[in-house]
């Protein structure tokens, strides 16, 4: 999704603080979690507000598929929700609008300063997972072309089709920047649908190319081929709760139900929760409950194994 500029964000960002404050009822003991629309934010939606009825007494509601990255980030500055799953690179580059960095720690730095002083929302410990944009292609043709780099598939781009997520095809850390750096054409336009549907349509062979999430679970069960980003274009985008500041000031319980998932979840165990939900077809709530359920048997910081999964 195209980022706004900062005077535009920056009015809407009031603009949603002044509707919150004259419209919002009071929460009390409710904490409204969120997440966009798609599975991995699903999961981890649900394990946020799992976490929070496990270790606190407050009555959570979900609004979960939200949206985009814009729609959960008005939605938590205007109060609408408390608490939804972001990553680094996103707030970043979309939302803060900039520069993207490879490095994680400043990413999460930058992250953390900006949202506090620009939004009064604060950034928790990240989950533990990297989940970075993946070029994609199909394991035949990376085999048959000896392609493992963006920078080799450049030269068979020419005659390929490309399909892209709404978000990635206009970001300034997508499409654009990614083939001007890497110097990458296309047969024609890349067709623009709906993120979820550009895996099929690869193997499928509707296309040749897409940019998946680097963790979802259908890259091993379709045997597609996530080409190496040699020339570190991608952000850092670890994985982490953002919370309002309001709500951590209501309840300060909050932050030490969560810090409970740091480090908690990392890049093998989150494809191994996409796999069950986008492949085998489990809910979203069974398999962020058995996370749980494993979390809490092993200890704190322990990536639980979750039954079901093929070749993780």
């Amino acid at each position: 999704m195209r980022g706004e500029i900062p005077a535009r964000l920056a009015f809407r960002a009031g603009l949603c603080l002044l509707l919150a404050a004259a419209s919002c009822a009071p929460r009390g003991n409710r904490v409204v979690v969120g997440s966009k629309n798609f599975t991995e934010q699903d999961i981890l939606g649900e394990i946020i507000a799992q976490q929070l009825e496990r270790r606190t007494s407050l009555t959570v509601e979900r609004k979960l598929r939200l949206g985009g990255t814009f729609v959960c980030h008005q939605a938590l500055v205007a109060g609408r929700i408390d608490v939804y799953p972001e990553y680094t690179g996103t707030a970043l580059v979309a939302i803060l609008e900039q520069p993207p960095t490879s490095s994680p720690d400043s990413a999460l730095g930058r992250v953390q300063l900006q949202y506090g002083a620009r939004f009064h929302a604060v950034w928790l410990a990240p989950f533990g997972f990297d989940n970075t944009f993946a070029m994609l292609v199909r394991g035949g043709d990376a085999r048959r072309l000896g392609i493992r780099t963006i920078s080799e598939a450049a030269r068979y781009a020419p005659t390929w089709r490309a399909g892209f997520g709404y978000e990635f095809a206009d970001r300034a850390d997508g499409w654009p920047g990614l083939a001007k750096l890497y110097g990458l054409s296309l047969a024609a336009a890349p067709r623009v649908m709906d993120l979820g549907l550009t895996y099929r349509a690869l193997a499928d062979s509707v296309v040749d190319l897409i940019a998946g999430n680097s963790t979802d679970g259908q890259i091993e069960s379709l045997h597609l081929v996530q080409l190496t980003d040699d020339r570190r274009y991608f952000p850092s985008y670890q994985a982490a709760p953002v919370v309002s500041g309001a709500a951590l000031e209501r309840h300060p319980e909050i932050r030490a139900a969560l810090a409970e998932l740091a480090g908690a979840i990392a890049d093998t165990t989150m494809r191994r929760l996409n796999y069950l939900v986008d492949v085998e077809h489990r809910s979203a709530a069974e398999v962020a409950r058995e996370f749980l359920t494993g979390l809490g048997a092993a200890g704190a910081r322990a990536a639980p194994h979750v039954t079901g999964a093929k070749g993780t």
